[in-house]
């Protein structure tokens, strides 16, 4: 009820404002229901457009999503106040939060002097050793090198791709499951989102057909490494989804190859198959630092002239203090040597779970990449469950938008013996009630 909420207002502008106090400072929490616009309309004495129009502003900013005859309800990860992630239990072995193992990471050298320069770098934003490693970097796997630039993360690139390409009430094709800060993203730029369910060769080319003829601008697919369910473009995959996007060519195409080196697998990439719009995003978080907020993307002349010139108006280039730190470690021998061991050892443990899950009849996802992803009836019983034996993994409805339940477990920082131990347990979790089997 509106009374309930505390809702007022006399215009749309009004309105709408409410409804975003009441979610900044957690009186509606992610996913609570907002008023029927009739009956909202009823308690303020307004018209029936009036509140439509504040409804609709709510979407656009990513504040609201409408979910047919569900309604209107407060997104997941609403784009207002300060959200972190859910904090982790104490005594439990996080397997939930999609990082890398901090052992298998290389040690940050930032420069131990830099020196002043005369105005800003915004003239030459890109150091031309790191420019020159990245494009070695993207031609080592065949992507096009013409057009390289950078910017503060995948995200942070992602978002002014899209910011630059499309005008808010856009549609976007995004994987689902998939990750689950992109889901947050679109919705939050004003963009509406037309899933693509994915499998172990990622996004299936029927349903991304369905999307492209339901009008979306844009496609944000992940060629490998792809979270949270692991899958990875094959050569006959690769084949079909440019056939679907051929007749599409005014479409953007981004690839989100966030795991590049460590994935485990091949690159079958989109990029070869000569899109006319396009972009292939690597970032150095998953192999180099989480905290190296710094990504190479690689693109067709036209995105990269829309990229760098919002750049150009906001942060202006990234630090070259974190430009000459990236380029160290990518030239360095012995960071190269620590990736490619890790990249082996995550694949190890990535297939170590999910043979240890097998040998229970427990059937998982994980071609690639650092997490595996597990069906299961009842998310919440799982996640508990395994709680009580120690184990912290995420439960799968943040990654999802229409597809089944699941769970996702990062396996970058469980060795083989552990792997063991939490198939055992999480068998016995599904075998305490029939409710929860997921099998």
């Amino acid at each position: 009820m509106a009374t309930q909420y505390s809702f007022a207002g006399t215009n749309a502008r009004e309105i709408a404002a409410s409804v975003e106090r009441s979610v900044a400072d957690g009186r509606l929490g992610p996913g609570a229901a907002l008023p029927p616009v009739r009956r909202l309309a009823e308690d303020l004495g307004v018209s029936p457009g009036t509140v439509a129009t504040a409804y609709k502003e709510l979407r656009q900013r990513g504040i609201v999503v409408t979910r047919g005859r569900g309604g209107t309800v407060v997104a997941h990860a609403p784009a207002v106040g300060s959200r972190r992630p859910p904090r982790v239990p104490g005594g439990v072995v996080d397997l939930a939060g999609g990082h890398p193992d901090p052992a298998l990471l290389p040690v940050l050298s930032p420069p131990s002097e830099v020196s002043p320069v005369q105005g800003s770098h915004r003239g030459s934003p890109r150091l031309p050793a790191l420019e020159e490693l990245s494009r070695a970097w993207f031609a080592r796997d065949g992507v096009p090198d013409g057009s390289v630039t950078f910017s503060h993360g995948t995200l942070d690139c992602i978002s002014r791709l899209l910011s630059t390409e499309l005008r808010p009430g856009d549609s976007v094709a995004v994987e689902d499951p998939g990750f689950h800060h992109l889901l947050d993203l679109v919705p939050a730029l004003g963009l509406r989102m037309l899933p693509v369910v994915v499998d172990d060769e990622g996004m299936r080319p029927q349903e991304l057909g369905r999307a492209l003829r339901a009008g979306a601008r844009a496609v944000l697919c992940s060629p490998r490494g792809q979270s949270p369910r692991g899958g990875r473009f094959t050569a006959g995959r690769r084949a079909e989804l440019l056939a679907v996007l051929e007749e599409f060519p005014d479409v953007l195409v981004v690839e989100d190859d966030h795991n590049s080196d460590i994935s485990g697998v091949p690159l079958h990439s989109l990029t070869t198959g000569g899109l006319p719009r396009w972009a292939h995003v690597r970032t150095a978080s998953k192999q180099l630092s989480v905290d190296l907020r710094w990504a190479a993307m690689a693109c067709d002349p036209t995105t990269l002239a829309r990229h760098d010139g919002r750049l150009l108006l906001t942060s202006g280039w990234v630090s070259h203090i974190l430009q000459e730190t990236a380029a160290r470690l990518l030239a360095d021998p012995s960071a190269r040597v620590l990736i490619a061991g890790a990249e082996r050892v995550y694949a190890e443990r990535r297939t170590a779970l999910v043979a240890a899950l097998a040998r229970h009849g427990v059937a998982a996802h994980a071609e690639s990449g650092l997490n595996v992803w597990v069906p299961v009836r009842d998310e919440s019983a799982v996640v508990n469950g395994l709680r009580t034996h120690g184990w912290w993994v995420a439960a799968g409805q943040r990654f999802r938008i229409g597809s089944p339940p699941a769970v996702r477990i990062t396996s970058a920082a469980l060795p083989e013996a552990d792997a063991v131990r939490l198939a055992a347990d999480f068998a016995r979790v599904l075998g305490e009630s029939e409710a929860t089997y997921g099998g």
